[in-house]
């Protein structure tokens, strides 16, 4: 067992800080409507697929895939809407399985660099099952780790150049005129 350090952090702490949580459903536009309900947006909204993902995977192999993907900041974190739309994805994995709900958390892995983050994770036990790399720079990989603690962890990496692209749609609307989303 690790040694109790402080009132939150263990002797192998890794993961660092919750960054995301992250919402799989199969329609993320009644999902960002019932969020903007509870006051959680704007939604900036995307589709990634093999034209803007490089490097898919899916269970080890490459695969091709696409999702509609939906982001919306709340403080120091981000909310994720996902639906699959084609291809072999943990996403429509848990569709199947589960229907719509919160499907995994993402963790800054106390910024430590990217291959380090895929090595600690793999030497605890857990497979990396989707990964791929967003405009060819923001790497992000899931990990099996649901049947130790009920969801999945996903980690993943900003390049100090990232930009985020220009969204597909903003919902209900964009931020105000001057003001910097991300």
């Amino acid at each position: 067992m690790p040694e109790v350090l402080s009132d939150e952090i263990l002797s192998n702490t890794f993961l660092g800080n919750v960054i995301e949580l992250a919402i799989v459903t199969s329609d993320h536009r009644k999902t960002m409507e019932g969020l903007v309900k509870l006051g959680i947006g704007p939604w900036a909204i995307y589709e990634f697929n093999p034209d803007n993902i490089a490097d898919q995977t899916y269970k080890g192999a490459p695969a091709e895939f696409a999702i509609k993907v939906c982001f919306a900041k709340s403080g120091n974190m981000m909310w994720e809407i996902m639906e699959p739309l084609w291809g072999p994805t943990i996403f429509q994995d848990y569709l199947d399985k589960h229907g719509d709900g919160l499907q995994h958390i993402a963790y800054d892995c106390n910024n430590c660099a990217w291959d380090e983050r895929i090595t600690e994770l793999k030497n605890r036990g857990f497979k990396c099952i989707q990964s791929g790399k967003w405009m060819g720079k923001n790497a992000f990989a899931f990990f099996d780790t649901a049947d130790a603690t009920g969801t999945i962890f996903e980690t993943y990496h900003f390049p100090e150049d990232w930009v985020y692209p220009q969204p597909e749609e903003w919902y209900p609307a964009p931020p105000p005129e001057g003001v910097k989303w991300l």
